[in-house]
């Protein structure tokens, strides 16, 4: 990949550390290690790297949703984040080519009708969302007939999904089936509703930093570090991202 530029390291430690926000309401990417509590998982190796290429440290601010990463960028106190593409992001930070690609889809319970993705979206469905994560932006947009219910995190919105009898909880696909597997009564929809592209984002105006990292995720895709940094936090069912030629037009 191309080397470290004085514009490259300024913008991605413009305090001489890269301040970074983990996202740890979406535990295929983010996860604290149960003997220790200190933070794990690919985003965070993700980082780490970063911060050892460009030899400076990295810091982690940990926030609970996505949407709560989103709202933090605006704030200046943010140099690098791990968010799933989408076109309202977009307008506050610049991503990469995703380096992981997840599943969303629904929860329900064992007696629902409802059986397949495409049935969902019709009067009366009410589906349990987590404010301002991937799937409620993706599902903002796609719906026309059933009504989103959010929740602060994804993993409130499962709970409000069995507490008031809501027709669904939408979710990335790892941790709606460990749910339903500690949870009897419950099933998890085969489909998808959409592939989730996750990525790793600047705030908007650092271009150079943007075009540093996009080599860097098509690199450590290649080599194996994605894939191994999933393995070793147990998140085996996602999908490392093919390889791509440019970030995405978003």
């Amino acid at each position: 990949m191309t080397g470290i530029s004085e514009t490259v390291l300024k913008e991605l430690a413009p305090t001489g550390v890269v301040r970074t926000a983990i996202n740890l309401g979406n535990p295929v990417l983010a996860q604290k290690a149960p003997d220790t509590g200190a933070l794990q998982g690919v985003s965070v190796a993700l980082a780490r790297e970063v911060g050892r290429r460009l030899g400076v440290d990295v810091t982690f601010q940990a926030f609970d949703s996505a949407g709560k990463v989103f709202a933090a960028v605006p704030e200046n106190g943010l140099d690098l984040m791990f968010l799933a593409i989408d076109p309202v992001r977009a307008t506050e930070i610049l991503f990469t080519a995703p380096y992981v690609v997840i599943e969303g889809t629904y929860l329900v319970r064992d007696e629902s009708p409802l059986r397949d993705v495409a049935a969902f979206d019709r009067e009366g469905v009410r589906i349990a969302v987590g404010k301002g994560a991937a799937y409620d932006l993706y599902l903002s947009r796609a719906l026309k007939h059933a009504t989103l219910v959010r929740a602060a995190t994804s993993a409130a919105a499962i709970g409000l999904f069995a507490d008031e009898g809501l027709e669904a909880a939408a979710g990335v696909r790892q941790p709606l089936q460990a749910w339903a597997a500690t949870h009897p009564g419950f099933r998890v929809i085969d489909g998808r509703f959409t592939a989730i592209e996750q990525a790793v984002g600047v705030p908007k105006g650092r271009e150079a930093a943007r075009a540093w990292l996009q080599d860097f995720v098509e690199e450590v895709k290649a080599d194996g570090f994605v894939a191994r940094a999933l393995a070793e936090s147990g998140q085996t069912a996602a999908t490392v991202a093919p390889a791509s030629s440019g970030w995405p037009e978003v």
